[in-house]
């Protein structure tokens, strides 16, 4: 019974993991087109809609790859995983980092 449902979230974490990839990446995609659209008109929060849209997309690939640490087995993939996993949450952190600072920009205008 166990190896059954061991085998079974196996399979379901390998079917999730690249959903949440490609979610993630239409979401920096059409973030990215909406910010240069907003770029083009001169919209004056621009800058700060696509780093809400990178920020939504970045969340969708570390899920991603918080899953893949479910199905490796060897310590070199651990460690391979985990720097992704740093770079991305550091990066997910700055960017909302930069969020923060740029509403508190507009609210002081």
């Amino acid at each position: 019974m166990i190896e059954f449902l061991e085998m079974a979230l196996h399979y379901l974490v390998e079917a999730a993991i690249p959903i949440f990839e490609l979610i993630g990446v239409g979401i920096i995609i059409v973030s990215g087109v909406q910010g240069f659209y907003s770029y083009v008109c001169r919209k004056p929060d621009t800058k700060l809609s696509l780093a809400k849209g990178l920020a939504m997309g970045l969340e969708f690939k570390l899920g991603s790859e918080i899953l893949r640490t479910v199905v490796v087995r060897e310590w070199t993939e651990i460690a391979t995983v985990a720097g992704i996993i740093a770079l991305r949450a550091s990066l997910t952190f700055l960017i909302h980092w930069e969020i923060k600072e740029e509403e508190k920009g507009i609210d002081m205008d």
